[in-house]
């Protein structure tokens, strides 16, 4: 047996694992999602969307937690076609090369060839965390394909906000060994820092959780693809600063007119609620959910509640 195949084997064994956790994770919200690959041509690679339930098409875009923690408010969505996007190098979708192009530019078209590929000619889209960026950038760049935005936790959207201290480290040299080192121990600790540290201790955000978001970091090439796409597009190193452009001003929000909600905890961790509020004012057709607490993903807390707000702002939108 060649090394070729061998390392074939062992890729085809991580990815089983990987899947087996999702698997479970999935299940432990009594889903089990069908799945779907399409190719986009610009750039060139190929998504994977996992797909729930019928009705008007909801397209989900993560941030550093990744995709399938969005298991929980799907499971509460009801009435909707969710359509949860594995981000380039995220679980089965292959990565990309985010150098020497305009971030804005290009991830406007990966979600618009995602939504060629599926066959949705109009979706609504939900951004969490980093992924607020992405589905910004989409209605900015093609807002006749996009019905309505939803925003939730913190992000990286207007060029005021602060690049967080643990961003700021894993685009550094150090980064590269932090992302190999990933244990229970540290996913448990980013997620205190967050602002979750109730629902850990008392059971909301499950043990299955936990074990898919690890087998993420040690059997897919997630956490070196992130990496990746913040060095080359997003922080400027050493710097340790957001590239130019690649966050909205003032002016540019204010040319977003698409209906949008923005779900923001009143004490976000990750990102203080007055700039959600700025953010809000700017959008000519925005308006803000607080929600208690500082829970930077407030659906971990709370799916059902959030979900409710988000399916009456869906529906009115």
């Amino acid at each position: 047996m060649d090394a070729r195949t061998i390392a074939t084997g062992i890729a085809s064994t991580r990815l089983e694992r990987y899947r087996e956790a999702e698997r479970a994770l999935w299940f432990r919200y009594g889903l089990a999602p069908a799945e779907r690959f399409v190719d986009v041509g610009r750039p060139p690679g190929r998504i994977r969307v996992l797909e729930v339930g019928l009705g008007d098409p909801v397209l989900f875009v993560h941030g550093l937690l990744g995709p399938d923690a969005w298991a929980p408010l799907v499971r509460e969505l009801r009435g909707f076609r969710c359509l949860v996007l594995d981000r380039p190098g995220w679980g089965f979708s292959s990565p990309i090369d985010y150098a020497g192009t305009s971030y804005g530019s290009l991830v406007a078209d990966v979600l618009r060839g995602a939504l060629d590929g599926l066959g949705v000619e109009r979706a609504h889209l939900v951004g969490g965390s980093g992924g607020t960026l992405w589905t910004l950038r989409f209605a900015a760049a093609d807002p006749s394909r996009v019905r309505s935005v939803t925003l939730i936790g913190a992000g990286p959207v207007h060029a005021d906000t602060a690049l967080p201290s643990w961003l700021r480290l894993m685009a550094s040299p150090l980064g590269a060994m932090m992302i190999r080192r990933t244990s229970v121990k540290m996913l448990r600790s980013l997620l205190r820092s967050a602002g979750h540290g109730a629902s850990l201790d008392d059971g909301r955000i499950a043990d299955e959780l936990i074990a898919w978001r690890l087998a993420a970091s040690r059997e897919t090439d997630a956490m070196p693809s992130e990496r990746a796409m913040l060095r080359e597009a997003l922080v400027s190193w050493p710097r340790g600063r957001w590239r130019e452009n690649v966050l909205f001003d003032d002016a540019e929000l204010r040319t977003i007119a698409n209906p949008t909600l923005y779900i923001h905890a009143e004490a976000d961790a990750v990102g203080p609620i007055a700039l959600a509020r700025r953010i809000v004012d700017l959008l000519p057709r925005a308006e803000l959910h607080a929600v208690e607490g500082a829970s930077h993903e407030p659906w971990l807390e709370e799916p059902a509640g959030i979900a409710e707000r988000i399916a009456e702002f869906l529906r009115a939108a």
